[in-house]
C-alpha cells in the first residue's frame, strides 16, 4: 500500500504527464528555444527549493541517490565517519558505506529519532558529519543536533526521506542542515513512483551535488563545459515524466499535511481518552511533524507483542530493514581495514524502545515499517472511530493478560 500522495492522484498529475508526452522531450534536457520543451524537472527543482526555503535543489532518481549525492557534495569519503541512528531505512547507512565512509550507529530516544547525547559520546577525530533522520515523519531534535554539530565542526545532512514537507521551529525540514535529502517513492508523503532530491543553500555544495548527479557537469549543463567540470560524477538524473508528476503532487503537499494532522489528532484523541495503563505515545519533537503515522509505546515488550499480534501487525524491532539488527548485509560489512564495526544488539536503548513500540498507519500504509493497522488519508470519521475502538479493546486485553 502507498503513502498519502498516491491516494490523491487525479487529472492534475495526468495533465502534467500528458504535457511531457505531447512535447516529445522525456529527458530533463532539451532545446531551450523550443516552446514544446516543458522543463518540468527544472521547474520542480525551483518550486521545491522555494517551498522549503533553500536556494538550490537537484532532482535525482531516488532517495538513496539523494543521500549519496549529498555525502559526495560534502566531500565525505574513505577514512571519514558519519553518525547515523540505528533505527532508519537501510539506505541511510548503505549510502555512507557507498561513498567509502564508516557509519557510526547512535541510539534513538522515545521520539524514535537520533539521541544527540549518545551521538556526542561517539564522536572521534574521524567524525566528519552527522545524519539526523526525520524518522516516520517526526523531526529529529534539530536544536540539539545543530548545537552538537557546531561544537564539533561537523557537517549536517538531514535525511528527510520520510518527512517531506515537515518542519521544525518554523522552518521546513531539509533547510536546517548543510544538505537535505528527500525521497519520492510510492510510500512517501508525495511521490512519483521513485525519485529523490538534494536541497541546499550553499552554492558550492549545489554545484558539487549537481556535478555528481550528472557526470561532473556544472549546473544546468549549458554547453559541453570542457575544462569546467566540478568533479567525477555518475548518472542519477530525474526524467521529465517524474518531474511533471511531482509538480502536481507538490501543489497538494500542504493540503495533504493538513489532512494527515487532523486525522492523526482525531485517532490519537480517541485512544488517549481510554487512559490505558501502560500505553503512551512517542515523543513528538515539533508540531510540524508530517503525521503520517501514530506510534504507540508500551510498558513491557510482552504487552507490545500481544497487542501487535491481536492487531495483525508487528513491533518495531521486527520491521525489516528499518532496524540495524535486521540488516544482515550491513552487519557483515567490513571497513577498509577489514574490521566489522557493526554488530547485533550494539544499541541496547534502541533495542528496548523498538521492542515496546508499534506503528499505526495514518497516511503511510506500509508493512515494512510495521504500519499494517490503522487508517489512511481517505478514512472517514467513522473509520477513525472504528480503528480507535478496535485498538483500545485489543490493547486493554493485551495489557491485562501480559
Amino acid at each position: 500500500m502507498p503513502g498519502p500522495g498516491a491516494f490523491l492522484v487525479d487529472d492534475e498529475e495526468r495533465n502534467e504527464v500528458l504535457d511531457v508526452l505531447q512535447s516529445g522531450y522525456l529527458s530533463r534536457y532539451g532545446e531551450d528555444g523550443d516552446k514544446a520543451f516543458q522543463q518540468k524537472v527544472y521547474l520542480f527543482e525551483r518550486e521545491f527549493a522555494e517551498k522549503i526555503g533553500v536556494g538550490h535543489a537537484v532532482a535525482v532518481n531516488s532517495g538513496t541517490s539523494a543521500l549519496i549525492c549529498g555525502l559526495k557534495a560534502l566531500g565525505i569519503g574513505p577514512g571519514d565517519e558519519v553518525l547515523v541512528p540505528g533505527y532508519t531505512f537501510i539506505a541511510s547507512i548503505s549510502a555512507i558505506m557507498e561513498v567509502g565512509a564508516t557509519p557510526v550507529l547512535t541510539e534513538i530516544d522515545h521520539s524514535l529519532t537520533m539521541d544527540a547525547r549518545d551521538a556526542e559520546q561517539k564522536i572521534t577525530g574521524k567524525t566528519r558529519a552527522i545524519m539526523p533522520v526525520h524518522m516516520l515523519g517526526n523531526p529529529a531534535d534539530m536544536d540539539a543536533i545543530r548545537t552538537l554539530a557546531a561544537r564539533h565542526s561537523l557537517a549536517v545532512i538531514e535525511d528527510c526521506c520520510q518527512a517531506v514537507g515537515g518542519s521544525y521551529g518554523g522552518r521546513r525540514l531539509g533547510s536546517l542542515g548543510d544538505i537535505g535529502a528527500f525521497s519520492f517513492n510510492i510510500f512517501k508523503v508525495i511521490n512519483s513512483g521513485d525519485g529523490g532530491l538534494v536541497a541546499t543553500s550553499d552554492p558550492t555544495l549545489y554545484e558539487r551535488a549537481f556535478g555528481y548527479h550528472d557526470q561532473g557537469h556544472m549546473p544546468l549543463r549549458k554547453g559541453v563545459e570542457i575544462g569546467k567540470r566540478s568533479l567525477v560524477g555518475v548518472n542519477m538524473r530525474m526524467n521529465e515524466l517524474s518531474g511533471a508528476f511531482l509538480r502536481a503532487q507538490l501543489r497538494k503537499l500542504d493540503a495533504i499535511l493538513q489532512r494527515l494532522r487532523e486525522k492523526k489528532a482525531a485517532l490519537k484523541s480517541e485512544i488517549a481518552a481510554a487512559r490505558i495503563d501502560g500505553l503512551s505515545f512517542r515523543k513528538i519533537n515539533d508540531a510540524g511533524e508530517c503525521a503520517t503515522l501514530l506510534s504507540v509505546q508500551f510498558r513491557t515488550t510482552a504487552q507490545a507483542l500481544a497487542a501487535a499480534h491481536a492487531l495483525g501487525t508487528r513491533t518495531l524491532e521486527k520491521s525489516g530493514w528499518h532496524v540495524y539488527n535486521n540488516m544482515e548485509q550491513v552487519l557483515a560489512w567490513k571497513d577498509a581495514a577489514g574490521r566489522s564495526p557493526l554488530r547485533r544488539n550494539m544499541l541496547p536503548a534502541t533495542d528496548d524502545i523498538l521492542s515496546r513500540s508499534i506503528n499505526l498507519s495514518v497516511g503511510v500504509v506500509d508493512g515494512g515499517i510495521g504500519a499494517d493497522f490503522g487508517i489512511t488519508i481517505l478514512s472517514s470519521a467513522d473509520d477513525i472511530h472504528r480503528a480507535a475502538e478496535k485498538l483500545v479493546n485489543v490493547v486493554k486485553d493485551a495489557v491485562r493478560t501480559s
